[in-house]
């Protein structure tokens, strides 16, 4: 069975504040352009996905909604996963690994360094870093989510904003 993986870097957040946490760092006006803009790609390219999973910190979070209300998809729907904020790779592919197989069309929203090398580790790519709001999507011809293995994946397209 065909499945759909796109993973999406946050859009471009503030730099933080004296004493911010990281974490708390929020998108830019620009960032939220960005956003919008990456959401128009993924609606002309791909139509619709079946679920939204994204890291908690409130750039990839607004991120995410940004991109979900482009896809017509609802916000209330986006699956936020404590794990994902700054993850390595290996632990967004236990994530994804646990997918119900129903789902077939999945959009990731997450921090690099860690999405960047889920990218490289799915497939035999060595992929620049995700730029603010770029996405790489990837496609696996795969019975269930738990078939997912290193080089599993082909590259299907990617989007870089300039």
């Amino acid at each position: 069975m065909q499945r759909l993986l796109v993973i999406c870097r946050h859009a471009e957040s503030n730099d933080p504040f004296p004493l911010q946490p990281d974490f708390e760092r929020e998108l830019t006006k620009n960032g939220q352009h960005q956003a919008r803009i990456t959401g128009q790609w993924l609606r002309d390219t791909f139509q619709k996905v079946d679920m939204i999973l994204s890291s908690p910190a409130p750039r990839a979070g607004l991120t995410a909604r940004l991109l979900a209300d482009k896809l017509y998809f609802d916000e209330e729907r986006i699956d936020y996963v404590p794990d994902f904020y700054n993850a390595r790779e290996n632990v967004l592919a236990k994530v994804l690994g646990k997918l119900p197989d129903h789902v077939t069309r999945v959009l990731l929203v997450g921090h690099n360094p860690g999405i960047t090398s889920l990218v490289r580790t799915l497939t035999e790519q060595h992929v620049a870093y995700l730029e603010p709001a770029g996405a790489y999507a990837i496609k696996f011809d795969l019975d269930t989510w738990q078939d997912l293995h290193v080089k599993s994946g082909k590259l299907e397209s990617s989007f870089i904003q300039a």
